[in-house]
């Protein structure tokens, strides 16, 4: 349901829709086609459903036939198997987004699950709606948003969410969250909490009108922008920033930079108790959360566990610009990629006594 807004002469609601550029799909059985890891092997079937009706009717289908379904948004948090995928692959094409803007209220957008998320946060910022700018640059598609909580510079997808509308394979139903019903929290969700049950269809965000970001509240954004934390920015350049830091770490998908053919960070930064996190050298980052545990970085840790960037055996490497993203360096496999990860992972636990959790969708192979 949308937000109610009462007509005024100097509040008046307004309805439009709002293009956003189309992107290329391959037309390819081969899953390493389909994602920025560039690998994965053969699908038994692949169908791009292009309309919200298509994708609920691929979904059907396969459940129905009791086939295996693998959902792909813009594949880019996800590593498949080389030996592929048996079943049916729906890959997400939907497109469409209605705005409902108003001086008092702000903009009101419901996005289909298959538009460009960087697509969107450009928009938002070039219209002059405020909350998505920090989030600038992270590949996917928007129906992936909520799934993930994506963020970044201290900001997350769930702050501007006001609504997830979803098809629940479970009961067969087009079903509704509102923000209390997802369950966010830090790069999680209701929908990541129950995998494979919901599809997203659509996802609504609200947006405050206004020229400059919301408060700075990561330091490594503020201090490229040379502004102190809590400032506000103009929205474009912080959008520029974030692109720009994003750039540096390989973390802006480009296919002729092998620093971008990853899942992004491949590790979350651990979230551990108070007890663990004295343990830690004094240097190691510590960020305390509401409920008394304590963030730190899982890049530090790394790094400091004696795997710096471009650290790798092979055709699967630590990125040369960010040690949190491993790389595929042309032909890399599946196995190479966990063997690297299992051994940074091993590394950082004799190290530090953390355990590393992956954060990409692991398909086929386990970790």
């Amino acid at each position: 349901m949308m937000p109610e807004v009462t007509p005024a002469t100097s509040c008046e609601l307004s309805q439009s829709d709002l293009p956003l550029p189309g992107r290329p799909i391959p037309d390819s059985l081969i899953l390493a086609d389909l994602t920025t890891f560039h690998i994965g092997g053969p699908a038994d079937k692949v169908v791009i459903a292009r309309t919200e009706i298509d994708l609920i009717k691929a979904v059907r289908e396969a459940d129905e036939d009791s086939t295996p379904v693998l959902i792909i948004s813009g594949g880019s948090n996800m590593l498949i198997a080389d030996e592929g995928f048996r079943g049916t692959v729906i890959v997400v094409a939907t497109q469409g987004v209605i705005l409902d803007e108003s001086a008092c209220a702000g903009a009101y957008l419901s996005v289909a699950a298959g538009e460009t998320w960087d697509y969107l946060a450009a928009e938002t910022i070039a219209h002059g709606w405020t909350g998505l700018e920090m989030l600038s640059g992270i590949p996917g598609l928007v129906g992936a948003a909520p799934i993930q909580n994506i963020g970044a510079y201290g900001a997350e997808a769930a702050s501007t969410i006001a609504r997830v509308r979803t098809f629940d394979r479970q009961s067969s139903q087009v079903t509704t969250f509102y923000p209390a019903d997802c369950h966010f929290d830090y790069r999680t969700s209701i929908f990541k909490q129950e995998p494979g049950r919901y599809v997203i269809l659509s996802v609504d965000f609200q947006l405050k009108h206004g020229s400059l970001s919301t408060p700075i509240r990561y330091a490594e954004l503020a201090r490229h922008l040379g502004v102190e934390l809590g400032d506000q920015v103009p929205l474009a350049k912080v959008r520029e920033a974030v692109l720009a830091l994003r750039r540096s770490k390989g973390m802006v998908v480009d296919p002729d930079d092998h620093d971008t053919w990853s899942a992004g960070s491949f590790f979350t930064n651990p979230i551990v108790s108070p007890d663990v996190a004295a343990h830690l050298p004094v240097e190691a980052p510590q960020f305390p959360q509401e409920d008394g545990t304590i963030k730190t970085s899982a890049a530090w840790l790394i790094d400091h566990a004696g795997f710096p960037k471009g650290y790798g055996r092979g055709l699967a490497t630590l990125s040369t610009k960010h040690v949190l993203a491993l790389t595929n360096r042309g032909t890399a496999t599946a196995c190479d990629v966990l063997t690297l990860a299992k051994e940074i992972q091993e590394g950082v636990h004799l190290q530090y006594g953390i355990i590393l959790d992956p954060e990409p969708h692991l398909i086929g192979v386990s970790f």
